[in-house]
């Protein structure tokens, strides 16, 4: 069964890169989101099965962190597994302290360890 996974606030060349990086490994395709309400949104009425966040969305700066705070706070979402898009490790850490899975940056896109972690979540 194809999962679907949810890019939240990359730019056009980086959500190119994690498309190829998902859909070349994975049984799974890859939908956009630019915002936190959009993201949101889509996670409503869609079945997400792993939502990626960049740490500043390109859109507008948000802060990545922020998102996956909403979302492990709202009861209906919280199971979804979330990843943060960093190579900062604080921020990484950051992430995991609010519930997200260890996640990768893009200097790590070609690392078998970056392919493992998503194995975890989408087989």
């Amino acid at each position: 069964m194809t999962k679907c996974v949810l890019d939240v606030g990359n730019c056009v060349p980086d959500h190119a890169s994690i498309r190829s990086l998902i859909e070349n490994n994975f049984d799974a395709k890859v939908i956009q989101a630019h915002g936190p309400e959009d993201a949101l949104s889509a996670l409503r009425t869609d079945t997400i099965d792993l939502v990626l966040v960049n740490r500043k969305l390109d859109h507008d700066c948000t802060d990545g962190l922020d998102i996956i705070k909403q979302i492990k706070a709202d009861a209906t979402l919280a199971a979804t597994p979330c990843m943060l898009i960093t190579n900062y490790a604080d921020q990484q850490e950051l992430a995991v302290q609010a519930g997200a899975e260890m996640g990768f940056g893009k200097l790590e896109f070609g690392k078998p360890e970056t392919r493992e972690r998503l194995k975890a979540i989408l087989g």
